[in-house]
């Protein structure tokens, strides 16, 4: 079956003490709470080691916010699949929409990084979404489906099994806009449908999707009510514990 899941993802915020401070809070939160969802936190690459090591792995999953295409060799400042995975972090997100729009990754890269990912026993949190003129052209669904045809679709169905969605319309990060409830359901039902036209019902019930558009502690609870939303992708409201917790605490 498919799992509940709120990550957090820190983006280029918090520095090492700060994060540290973060992850370490959190935990301390989350220490005596029966939660009924996984708990996921994305940090800088900086971050990881030290993170993994003041969280209780059976509550808090560490995911990194990118990875390299490539295995290893001269590529000054990338971080590799394997580098991610060595510091005991579990999870990498990938292909999430500042990534291709101001660093031009493509479905080509994107598909390379998440074989890699999968090789070095990473889940690839894999991000998909439309940017404002592509809704308002009537164009999100053929856009949401061909940025996972073209980066996903090679998978075997068991590798396509580990792979976790988030779905974020662009035009609500950040913005303060959020897609509604019923926006949010209307897309994840179609991406379970394209999976499942590819991979079949049983794959696409037990893919985890999640809802990345400005979710927060006052519309959560609404947005994760619906049968194909399955948690939430967070960004601002996952760097305090008291703006985190009660995102969690909505399932």
């Amino acid at each position: 079956m498919r799992k509940n899941i709120v990550a957090g993802n820190w983006k280029m915020n918090k520095n090492l003490q700060e994060g540290v401070a973060l992850a370490t809070a959190l935990n301390e939160a989350l220490k005596d709470k029966k939660v009924n969802c996984d708990v996921i936190i994305g940090t800088p690459f900086i971050h990881l080691a030290s993170v993994v090591n003041v969280v209780d792995k059976n509550k808090i999953g560490v995911a990194a916010q990118n990875c390299a295409d490539k295995v290893s060799g001269a590529y000054t400042g990338e971080v590799s699949a394997e580098m991610v995975a060595s510091t005991g972090a579990g999870y990498v997100i990938l292909g999430h929409s500042e990534r291709r729009a101001y660093y031009h990754e493509t479905a080509e890269i994107l598909k390379e990084k998440v074989l890699l990912a999968l090789a070095n026993g990473l889940t690839p949190i894999f991000c998909i979404g439309e940017v404002l003129a592509e809704r308002e052209a009537n164009k999100h669904f053929d856009v949401v489906k061909s940025q996972i045809e073209t980066s996903l679709f090679d998978l075997t169905a068991e590798d396509f099994g580990k792979i976790v969605l988030a779905y974020e319309p662009v035009w609500a990060i950040g913005t303060g806009k959020t897609a509604t409830a019923a926006q949010a359901q209307e897309m994840h039902a179609f991406i379970r449908r394209t999976l499942a036209a590819k991979y079949g019902q049983e794959v696409a019930d037990n893919t985890s999707i999640l809802y990345g558009g400005s979710a927060n502690a006052s519309n959560a609870k609404e947005l994760f009510s619906n049968p194909d939303v399955d948690g939430g992708l967070i960004g601002g409201a996952s760097l305090g514990v008291d703006k985190f917790m009660p995102i969690i605490e909505a399932f």
